[in-house]
């Protein structure tokens, strides 16, 4: 296969089922074939960059689905943010996610801090 930029989808295609093919012959990675499909394989990120944008998550669906995963309640961030009032507010999107919050919940949560930005 020639390897070029993808323009349309008809070659993404068709770099996506090229790709696939040398998938299961397994190519070593340094290996000519494995370089190859190294590229395909940039080529196709390149194209979806630009054609499939994947937006960004919500700051505030962010939080709560960490605090789902980790059992928190409103309550339990209390300590972190300053009141109950102003946790509710948070979360219902009456108040802003300050820098100072999202610092915080990076650190304790896990949330990236580009979500939390974003």
């Amino acid at each position: 296969m020639e390897l070029k930029p993808i323009k349309t989808e008809e070659a993404y295609d068709t770099m996506l089922a090229w790709v696939d093919e040398q998938f299961d012959k397994m190519p070593d990675p340094e290996s000519h074939e494995g370089n190859q499909l190294q590229i395909a394989l940039l080529l196709i990120k390149a194209y979806e960059d630009v054609h499939y944008v994947v937006p960004s998550p919500d700051p505030i669906e962010a939080i709560k689905l960490k605090m789902d995963e980790k059992g928190l309640r409103s309550k339990d961030l209390v300590d972190w943010v300053g009141s109950k009032s102003y946790v509710s507010a948070l979360l219902n999107r009456k108040k802003p996610l300050t820098l100072k919050l999202a610092k915080i919940f990076h650190e304790k949560l896990g949330i990236p801090a580009q979500v939390l930005l974003s």
